[in-house]
């Protein structure tokens, strides 16, 4: 019996010492739990409710139902629209995007002259501020006295409406996209200062050139880069908004009207947040649906070297 309570108590104390380092873990990590229940959990709880209400900040919210996602889907013209120019931007500006950027860190990857400073001209991009960049590309793209215009119309051309025309709009804005491509280099650099060398010996031992090394050694052993380069500007296109609402505030005739532009217009300018809240959700779930469909199809082309 006395084994037995001693056993009992050390057991005993042994859980007491558990819950009160559990409860000490739990105090350090409190501010960070309590700000992320009232800033992230509560909101999106609470938009998913507002969603199916009538709001306008001012009345109490009213309960309509699923109204919203209807008045959205069947007597909504401009959300077709909206829904047309993003998933445009996306398809062409975010694969775009990804083969300028690993193109880009290939040239970079290279034992160049001044090769840091090039590296760091490319990065620059994707630290200054986006003000700042909008200021400066609408000078360059403006239609009388741009950078661009200047030149061209001086060569006795027709001056190019780069955001004044709704055709060449969006092309502008993914030309801009694309630029900004610095993080993306940076992470590719990454990826391909992994791949060994000695698979570059062997495809050469087998005879294999420049591209066809490119093409079956270098690609294939940065797939999971591109992938995440790919997802995370998947989910960043988007919900693109501060770039375009600066220099283009959705128009010339809603060309540039994207998700997002047109998500804040009826929140923040028609006061229908009710309205709103239902096109964020409606947003999240084509962002999942689009991060699934290129999961599923990461399974033929991403290669990891590890994986068994």
């Amino acid at each position: 019996m006395t084994a037995d309570s001693a056993s009992s108590s050390a057991i005993k104390d042994a859980r007491r010492k558990s819950v009160k380092a559990n409860l000490k873990g739990l105090a350090f990590v409190s501010p960070w739990l309590i700000g992320f229940l009232l800033f992230t959990i509560y909101p999106i709880l609470a938009s998913l409710y507002y969603s199916f209400t009538r709001y306008d900040v001012i009345r109490p919210p009213k309960w309509v139902g699923l109204e919203n996602y209807v008045t959205l889907f069947t007597d909504d013209r401009v959300f077709m629209t909206v829904l047309g120019n993003t998933v445009y931007f996306v398809i062409l500006g975010v694969p775009l995007g990804v083969v300028v950027a690993f193109l880009l860190a290939m040239l970079l990857n290279n034992d160049i002259r001044m090769r840091p400073v090039f590296r760091t001209i490319f990065y620059i991009p994707a630290i200054v501020p986006v003000v700042a960049t909008a200021m400066v590309w609408l000078w360059v793209m403006n239609t009388q006295f741009g950078l661009v215009n200047s030149v061209w119309t001086s060569w006795g051309h027709k001056a190019i409406p780069f955001i004044s025309s709704p055709e060449m709009a969006k092309p502008s804005l993914i030309l801009i996209y694309v630029w900004a491509q610095g993080n993306a280099i940076v992470i590719f650099l990454a990826a391909l200062q992994d791949v060994p060398r000695s698979l570059y010996d062997a495809a050469l031992v087998d005879g294999a050139g420049r591209l066809a090394r490119f093409w079956h050694v270098t690609v294939p052993m940065c797939t999971s880069a591109i992938l995440f380069v790919l997802i995370t500007g998947l989910i960043f296109a988007f919900q693109y908004f501060v770039l375009p609402w600066l220099m283009t505030a959705g128009g010339p005739k809603n060309a540039t009207e994207f998700y997002s532009i047109y998500l804040y217009r009826n929140a923040f300018q028609y006061f229908k947040m009710g309205y709103a809240s239902a096109l964020a959700w409606v947003l999240f779930i084509v962002i999942v649906i689009f991060t699934i469909m290129v999961f599923r199809s990461s399974a033929r082309w991403v290669y990891y070297g590890d994986a068994e």
